[in-house]
């Protein structure tokens, strides 16, 4: 049912699977982008028409689940094919959780909710996902992030209950499990991009093993500050004709920085304006200095933000470049909130939580290929007008000048595949005006 480039794109996802079941994508990724109501892998089936050999594809989720990382590094290709790379190439990294229910859920166990919600649980049963993203700048959409793929975190405590049948899980933390989709997708593109990449990640990351994997593959990294974050100054600078003396240069200096007092000084502020993820325009005042920090292992930029609604309140960003702007810093933290609408948008509209699979290969397949069919819907709705992706006319009470959300361009395909399938059918394109109308709205109706 897909057709055009779709069909082109996920014929190049599925070259790293095994070509006696690398026919069965095309379907699944039909019966994501149909599926309605509960989105279990079931309503997928549904909306795919697979009815007789269903079971084989719980196996298939299963082989996907060993291949994602092929996969992902495939779709980074097509983006950069479909998406030209501009000043730099922008990657962002974070983790999300999915809930799920059940004691025989595979690799399931106790994380940290970030959306506690009335309830104030802090913490949530589920599966928990370190997802990387590419984030690239639309001209009518702002920011939107294209998610390539995730690795499943498993809590050291839960690896025991894990099966050893197909592959044998070695546990691995959150920053070793960064580092390591760090080091793939870096090899990646050594071929295929030699400029400058940045790599957009939240405080939890801002540790040794993900600043040393992005040291080694020469990416700038920007990322949150703790306020008790351990800075020293700048080492001294010697002198035309003076002895260094014995041993080996210092790297970091003597003295301690302390952010509180740095932010709570009145001088050296200035106003700059950055562009939120929504395009709007936000007024910022920052400060910045040089620091050394032995986690980043060297000088760093360190840039200290507050609002000018609250100055009270101050927040502090690393940049692991010394020589990037001010300007680029900001614009790079509020670009971050990309990857947030990432995890938005595959949970509200492939509502990729609700799948419920008990083996964890299979768990691992299915939400790869929700965040998978969300960068194909993206890069599908890339170069089409905001006329083409969303109409309004129904909606008097809407905001005409809105910008398409996810939602809106998931909905323009589905009814383009439609349209496509009953046009080669023969259905529509005859009859009187009334009739091709009415077919239109059944189209609208259906998707």
């Amino acid at each position: 049912m897909l057709c055009g480039l779709l069909v082109e794109w996920v014929g190049i996802l599925a070259e790293p699977l095994h070509g006696r079941n690398a026919w069965r994508l095309e379907r699944l990724v039909v019966g994501i982008i149909f599926a309605q109501g509960r989105r279990t892998v079931t309503s997928w089936f549904r909306a795919a028409g697979i009815t007789r050999g269903f079971r084989s594809y719980y196996y298939f989720l299963a082989a996907v689940g060993l291949k994602v990382q092929d996969v992902g590094l495939r779709l980074l290709d097509l983006t950069l094919k479909r998406i030209p790379i501009g000043e730099r190439l922008t990657l962002a990294l974070d983790d999300t959780p999915t809930k799920r229910h059940g004691p025989k859920i595979e690799a399931a166990g106790r994380h940290h909710n970030p959306t506690p919600g009335p309830s104030g649980s802090k913490t949530l049963y589920g599966h928990n996902w370190v997802v990387l993203a590419r984030l690239v700048k639309h001209t009518h959409s702002h920011i939107i992030g294209l998610p390539l793929w995730a690795t499943l975190y498993v809590r050291q405590c839960d690896v025991p209950s894990l099966p050893r049948g197909i592959k044998p899980w070695e546990f691995q933390t959150k920053l070793e499990l960064a580092a390591t989709m760090i080091e793939a997708t870096a090899d990646s593109l050594k071929t295929r991009w030699d400029g400058p990449i940045w790599l957009l990640t939240d405080g939890g990351y801002a540790k040794r093993p993900v600043y040393a994997a992005t040291k080694k593959a020469g990416w700038v990294m920007v990322t949150r500050l703790r306020r008790d974050a351990h800075l020293n100054d700048l080492p001294p600078v010697l002198k035309p004709g003076q002895n260094r003396g014995r041993g080996r240069p210092r790297i970091y200096g003597a003295n301690r920085i302390k952010l509180s007092l740095r932010a709570g000084q009145k001088r050296g502020w200035e106003t700059i304006e950055v562009v939120t993820s929504q395009g709007k325009v936000k007024r910022w005042e920052v400060k910045t200095f040089l620091a050394t920090w032995r986690v980043a292992g060297g000088v760093v930029r360190v840039v200290i933000v507050r609002d000018e609604s609250d100055r009270s309140a101050w927040r502090a960003y690393v940049c692991s470049d010394p020589k990037a702007t001010v300007q680029e810093i900001a614009q790079g933290v509020a670009d971050r909130w990309g990857i947030e609408q990432v995890f938005h948008d595959v949970k509200e509209n492939e509502r990729i939580g609700q799948v419920q699979l008990r083996k964890v290969w299979s768990n691992v397949g299915a939400f790869n290929l929700g965040l998978w069919v969300n960068s194909l819907v993206e890069l599908w709705a890339w170069k089409r007008g905001k006329g083409s992706l969303v109409d309004r006319s129904a909606s008097p009470w809407d905001d005409a000048t809105r910008r398409a959300s996810h939602g809106d361009r998931r909905k323009a395909l589905q009814e383009e595949l439609l349209d496509s399938e009953f046009r080669r059918c023969g259905i529509c394109g005859h009859g009187s005006r009334k009739i091709r109308e009415l077919f239109q709205a059944v189209v609208k109706l259906v998707a």
